[in-house]
């Protein structure tokens, strides 16, 4: 063999290795494009009954019994206590009514709601989406109407791949009838919210509905639809930012669902009776029931996934396989990454003890500014055309528009006073103000002072509203007397 050749040889040699990692590297492309692009498979989740059933059960008829009933609920003097009532620029919650001026309100609640979900994500995992998040809610609801209709998850497969025929059609009609007059009852609520609900109702019996209203009844309604009839775990997979940030709050003490594969593995079947041990098989007897009850089809014995919504359905199926073979419950459990080691759980850390005092800080900010907030607000605007002008009397007039806006819910009856300056005079058209509930009123008054009580070309002084029938109800409201310093 001559020089040439050997390096050619050698060339060849370490190509050999390139040329594989290319073609491994090609094939792992292909993979990740097939798992991107693949056809949806559906997923028919096998029913379970268990602990965690049953709490699913029970937050799904809370939140939804909150939604359906909380707009017929009437507050006080006949209005509705929950309502979002955007053309009078109001709010109602039970007691109070907040307005546009109060948004800062909202603002502290958004983050009271971001904080408590950082709490509880790194507390107990995602809770949120295993019990009240209305994804998972809705799913829950259609899921029971489907089985309803077509029957259990062996029933819906052997449904799914027959031929169209009566039976299928009449099934599958009855499932999606019963899904769009839910649908539609979801998103006739939804608007109650924000339309006074008693009058949407009459004005949808007597199809005089507006086209806001119709849009907004029909859109939501079918949000409900595709996302709980037709998306489903495609919704927590794809479309769900939440599913993507939330390793960012884990941690290894954060409670989790989790198989234990020390305990598990090897997997393998076997008969009640067998010694499995002798066997050398783990308690996992791979009857895949954690797979076929995943409502996002995942098999949790693979580990921790992002898919995961944390709903303890196959806690359930397990526990129960485990009853039936006579084993120790918790092959699949709620635990954390530290206790499947070996390692203790420590529930305060810094970021949940961080979390909280956030948490609660907040939440007292917020509960004592609207138990001290005053139903009644004063804006002051001057008269810009002149400054100030001379009158019969020899005093220097000012003129100021009041605006007051009642925020109560009952009509009060209010006196205007100024003060500030040395003899000054207040004259108004109204001796009284008289605001029903929710009303603005502007109105101008003049001010009125000696020159000589003027030490200055510009003096503050202070408007106050009182009002008559509540002592404790007034607000002030300072403003600027412009004049000529001295006599």
């Amino acid at each position: 063999m001559n020089v040439p050749d050997k390096q050619r040889q050698a060339i060849a040699e370490q190509e050999k290795p390139e040329k594989t990692r290319s073609t491994q590297e090609g094939t792992s492309d292909e993979a990740v494009a097939q798992a991107l692009y693949a056809k949806r498979e559906q997923i028919y989740p096998r029913e379970v009954h268990g602990l965690f059933a049953t709490w699913r059960a029970i937050m799904v008829a809370l939140t939804l019994g909150i939604y359906y009933i909380l707009p017929w609920i009437n507050w006080g003097s006949g209005r509705q206590a929950f309502l979002i009532d955007l053309p009078g620029r109001k709010f109602n919650l039970f007691y109070w009514t907040f307005w546009p001026q109060d948004l800062f309100y909202l603002t502290a609640l958004l983050v009271i709601s971001a904080l408590s979900l950082f709490l509880f994500t790194a507390v107990a995992g995602r809770l949120w989406c295993g019990y009240t998040c209305p994804q998972t809610v809705w799913t829950e609801v259609f899921l029971w109407i489907e089985r309803k209709i077509e029957g259990d998850r062996p029933r819906q497969m052997k449904l799914a791949s027959q031929p169209w025929g009566v039976e299928k059609i009449l099934k599958k009609g009855s499932k999606h009838l019963v899904w769009i007059l839910f649908s539609a009852w979801t998103g006739f609520t939804f608007v109650g919210y924000f339309t006074p609900i008693r009058e949407l109702s009459y004005s949808f019996v007597s199809f005089s509905l507006g086209p806001w209203e119709t849009f907004w009844i029909a859109f939501y309604g079918f949000a409900t639809y595709g996302n709980a009839g037709w998306l489903r775990e495609q919704v927590c997979i794809y479309m769900c930012p939440y599913a993507r940030f939330q390793s960012a709050m884990f941690d290894r003490d954060t409670l989790v669902i989790s198989y234990d594969p020390k305990r598990g593995e090897p997997r393998g079947s076997r008969r009640r009776s067998d010694s499995y041990k002798a066997m050398g098989l783990g308690d996992c007897i791979d009857c895949t029931l954690c797979v076929q009850v995943c409502p996002t089809g995942i098999d949790i014995r693979n580990g921790l996934q992002y898919q995961c919504i944390a709903c303890g359905a196959c806690i359930d199926a397990c526990d129960a396989v485990m009853d039936k073979m006579n084993y120790p419950k918790g092959l699949i459990r709620y635990t954390t990454e530290n206790e499947l080691e070996g390692a203790p759980r420590h529930v305060l850390r810094p970021r949940v003890v961080v979390y909280t005092l956030l948490l609660a800080g907040i939440a007292v900010a917020l509960v004592t500014a609207v138990l001290l907030r005053t139903p009644l607000e004063l804006h002051i605007i001057r008269d810009r055309n002149v400054l100030y002008r001379p009158t019969d009397e020899g005093l220097v007039e000012n003129v100021y528009i009041l605006k007051i806006i009642n925020m109560d819910n009952e009509p009060h009856i209010y006196t205007v006073r100024a003060e500030g300056i040395e003899g000054l005079r207040l004259k108004t058209e109204l001796d009284e103000v008289a605001l029903v509930a929710g009303e603005v009123r502007e109105f101008p008054v003049h001010v009125e002072v000696d020159p000589c009580k003027l030490t200055q070309q510009s003096t503050p002084i202070i408007f106050e509203v009182q009002a008559v029938d509540e002592s404790g109800l007034s607000d002030r409201e300072a403003a600027r007397f412009l004049g000529p310093e001295g006599c």
